[in-house]
C-alpha cells in the first residue's frame, strides 16, 4: 500500500527556547507540532530532561517539503550560533494527507 509522503523536522534544543519556537512555527504558518522533553549528550555535554531552563526539549513537525526547508533555515538563521541545537529532516508516509 502505498501513502502520500510528508516531511518530518525534528528540532532537538535547549528548553529555554520553548516559548519563542512555539511563537516561530505560529508565524511560519506550521500546520501543528508535538514537543516533549529530551535528554542527551552532544558537543555540549550531557543534557538533562525535564522542563526547566536546563533541559533540552523535542519539536517534531510533519509538513511539506518547502515549509519544512523554511522553518529549518529560520531556526538555522536565528538560534544557531547562540543555542544548543540540532534540527534534521526525515521523509514520512503519513495516513490523512490533509492533515499536513
Amino acid at each position: 500500500m502505498t501513502h502520500p509522503t510528508r516531511t518530518l523536522l525534528t528540532l532537538i534544543c535547549e528548553a529555554a527556547l520553548e516559548n519563542r519556537l512555539i511563537k516561530d512555527l505560529e508565524q511560519l504558518g506550521a500546520p501543528g507540532w508535538t514537543l516533549s522533553d529530551a535528554r542527551g549528550s552532544g558537543t555540549r555535554g550531557i543534557r538533562s530532561a525535564g522542563w526547566d531552563n536546563d533541559g533540552n526539549i523535542r519539536v517534531e513537525i510533519i509538513c511539506s517539503n518547502d515549509l519544512a526547508e523554511r522553518i529549518a533555515r529560520h531556526f538555522q538563521e536565528r538560534y544557531y550560533d547562540n543555542y544548543a541545537m540540532v534540527c534534521y529532516l526525515s521523509q514520512v508516509e503519513v495516513l490523512r494527507a490533509e492533515k499536513f
